[in-house]
């Protein structure tokens, strides 16, 4: 029983850790977008993993359904949104595109 209970009291104790290290990694990114190092560039997700911003009908994170959707945004480093080199020669924008929305 003791061993049970060891390996128990570990388990959440590695958890524990994991939460809080991922929290703080949430907040640091959150810190970062509003210090400026990260900013919102538009067409450069792709299908589901946009940060927000994935037009009408979607409500927010993980929302876009295409590849480059040009009115969902992912956080980048500042300086490189419309610089990134994407398929089909698309570029990002730290404006909202009209460009791959969903049908």
């Amino acid at each position: 029983m003791n061993r049970h209970i060891t390996s128990l009291a570990l388990a959440t104790s590695l958890a524990a850790a994991i939460g809080a290290g991922s929290a703080v990694a949430q907040d640091s990114m959150s810190s970062d977008a509003m210090e400026g190092d990260m900013v919102q560039c538009y067409g450069v997700a792709m299908a589901g993993q946009n940060d927000c911003a994935a037009g009408p009908g979607t409500t927010c994170a993980g929302t876009s359904t295409v590849d480059y959707q040009g009115n969902a945004w992912k956080y980048v480093p500042a300086g490189t949104c419309e610089t990134m080199e994407l398929d089909g020669g698309r570029m990002g924008s730290l404006e909202p595109l009209d460009r791959d929305l969903p049908a």
